[in-house]
Formats: C-alpha cells, sequence, structure tokens
C-alpha cells in the first residue's frame, strides 16, 4: 500500500502528464486558451512532484524547488508568441533556473572526471548547435542566447558529474532531457515553425524535470 506522500508524488507526477497531453492536443489545434490552460498546470505539476517528494527536507531538494519554480516562470513567459521581449525574459528565467539546478548538482557531490569528460561533448554539441543557429537569431538576441547555451551546458556536464558520483541517474537523464528539449524550442523559433517541436519537444521537457523533481527523494 502506497504512503500517503507517495500518493502525492504520484498525483502531482500524473497531473503533469495529462496537463502536458493537454497542452499537446492545444498546440495542435491552435488552441492558445488551451495552452494557457494545460502550460500552467503541466508546469506546477513538477513543482508539486518535488514538493511531495520531500524537496523541502534537504539543501538539494530546496536548490531544484527554486530551479523548478524558475522554469515555470519561463515557461508562462513564453506562452505569448512572437515578442522578442517574452521570448528574453524567458529565456532569462530557464537560465536562473538552470544555474540553480548547477548549484544543487555542485553541493549534491560530482564526480570531477565525470564532468569534465560529459563538458568535451557538450562542449562540441553547443559550437554545432550554435552554428546551426547562427544566421537566424536575430542581432539582439545573439549574445543572449549563446549564454544560455553555455549555462545549459555546463549545468548538463554538472548533472552527469553528480550521477557519476552518486549512481543517481535521475539527475543526469533529467538534465540530458532538457537539453534536447531545447533543441525544439530553438528549432520553432529560429529555424522551422512546426507542431512537430511542441509534439517531440514539449514531452521530452516535462518528462525532464519530472526526473528532476523525482530526484529529490531520498536527498540529503
Amino acid at each position: 500500500m502506497l504512503s500517503p506522500m507517495n500518493t502525492l508524488v504520484l498525483v502531482a507526477a500524473l497531473g503533469t502528464v495529462i496537463a502536458t497531453v493537454a497542452l499537446v492536443l492545444a498546440e495542435r489545434a491552435g488552441n492558445q486558451r488551451g495552452v494557457w490552460f494545460a502550460k500552467p498546470l503541466a508546469s506546477l505539476g513538477f513543482v508539486a512532484t518535488a514538493w511531495a517528494a520531500g524537496a523541502t527536507n534537504s539543501v538539494y531538494g530546496n536548490n531544484m524547488l527554486f530551479g523548478l519554480g524558475a522554469c515555470v516562470v519561463g515557461d508562462l513567459l513564453l506562452i505569448p508568441r512572437g515578442a522578442k521581449a517574452w521570448f528574453l525574459l524567458g529565456m532569462l528565467a530557464f537560465a536562473v533556473g538552470h544555474g540553480a539546478y548547477a548549484v544543487s548538482f555542485a553541493r549534491y557531490g560530482i564526480s570531477d572526471t565525470g564532468t569534465v569528460v560529459a563538458l568535451l561533448p557538450m562542449v562540441v554539441i553547443a559550437i554545432l548547435t550554435l552554428r546551426w543557429l547562427g544566421p537566424h537569431v536575430p542581432f539582439l538576441l545573439t549574445s543572449p542566447v549563446r549564454l544560455y547555451i553555455a549555462v545549459i551546458s555546463v549545468m548538463t556536464a554538472l548533472a552527469v558529474g553528480a550521477s557519476v558520483a552518486s549512481n543517481q541517474w535521475l539527475i543526469a537523464s533529467g538534465a540530458i532531457l532538457f537539453a534536447l528539449s531545447d533543441l525544439f524550442v530553438a528549432r520553432e523559433r529560429f529555424i522551422q515553425p512546426s507542431f512537430q517541436n511542441q509534439l517531440i519537444g514539449l514531452p521530452l521537457y516535462y518528462g525532464a524535470q519530472l526526473l528532476l523533481a523525482f530526484s529529490v527523494i531520498g536527498a540529503s
């Protein structure tokens, strides 16, 4: 029989899953009201998942909770379409979230070797991503995009380092899925707007956040 805490975790996570499905369907239908309804629910669901999983009981969990909360703000800021100011503010909110994640992983304990080994391919991927996006990114967003890519690359490398040190692979899995989901955000914004970006990117993103939320379980 599930404990009350485990039940709350599952209910919150299931809420995110259901709201994500609703969000994808709203995006497919071009229903902006549906997006405004489903996206906040999906995002608040991963925060509720971390809280129900005991995030407030550890330094790691509290840092993760802050990062998840910053990402909720980023999600809301990215709902309006077309406005560069909203997109820039959204990127800033996500960069703050990634920074909080990076601090969480560093304080959780990392393997220096694992971090460095992970950072090398992340640098290569970052360079390739910048070359891919470069011709399409407006001049005013060039520096913020470069900074954002640097932050998420470091965060992902630290996540791998933390997983190697702790054998807690939810951390690396969540960070890597997050980085992958951002490629679809970039494709939607700068390269080729398409429902495929939401169809693939949204499940990757919300799955990533749930994995990171679950990683607080048992943290000290």
